[in-house]
């Protein structure tokens, strides 16, 4: 099943799972696990192999595999398919084979269990960080959040206000890139500011410096100021 990078386990843990199983299903076989370092591993390499097992889906993948060993002046793998299980409730969009991709599509929204108090972490307040890309859904999502009841904190609008005259980030700002980031009304031209360090991995990483940890600084005064209204 594919997860998030982030949520995949040490390669030696899940080599060792993945014996355990092959184990439990056939203890009389010898199993060599291989680490893939690139798209072939050894299969283009170890004059040993005798057969390839693909699918209908990796058929091609096992003939560029044998004209890799060609080239190397090895035998081919003799190929045995697979035939793949047709799902017979997929619907238009979703794949015919029985997939992870179409069950993930179909538990969106759904609750696979009831959620559990951790009395490690306090009742409230709860954050949730909303984040995506441009026309992801965050605002539609934040909406639907609020009116759940949930008090919503906008970083855009934050991260507007903290360059406002008078803001918390505004005095440094204007003293790391001089007054000619500044329009005539004394606001910050986000425009000029953003020429200045685009491109510019340095400056870029002066602007955050100082602008990140003021925003960071807001969200936490808005945090304690949804816990007071409870």
């Amino acid at each position: 099943d594919k997860v998030l990078p982030e949520l995949i386990e040490p390669y030696e843990l899940r080599a060792a799972k993945l014996r355990e199983f092959l184990e439990d299903v056939k203890p009389s076989l010898c199993y060599d696990i291989v680490p893939l370092a690139d798209p072939f591993g050894p299969s283009v390499t170890d004059p040993d192999l005798q057969c390839l097992v693909v699918s209908e889906e990796t058929h091609r993948g096992g003939e560029a595999v044998n004209k890799k060993r060609l080239e190397n002046g090895l035998p081919e793998l003799a190929l045995y398919e697979i035939q793949l299980m047709k799902d017979p409730e997929h619907s238009q969009n979703e794949e015919e084979k029985i997939s992870s991709s179409s069950l993930r599509q179909r538990l969106l929204g759904t609750l696979l269990q009831p959620p559990r108090r951790d009395p490690a972490l306090p009742l409230r307040p709860y954050v949730i960080g909303l984040t995506g890309g441009t026309g992801s859904g965050k605002t539609s999502m934040a909406k639907l959040l609020g009116q759940l009841g949930a008090f919503v904190i906008d970083a855009d609008q934050l991260g507007h206000a903290v360059y406002a005259p008078g803001g918390p980030a505004y005095q440094a700002v204007v003293a790391a890139f001089g007054a000619e980031i500044l329009n005539k009304d004394g606001t910050i031209n986000r425009k000029v500011l953003g020429a200045k360090v685009f491109g510019n991995q340095e400056q870029l990483k002066r602007l955050t410096d100082i602008v990140w940890p003021k925003i960071a600084q807001m969200v936490k005064e808005r945090v304690r100021e949804a816990e007071a209204q409870g």
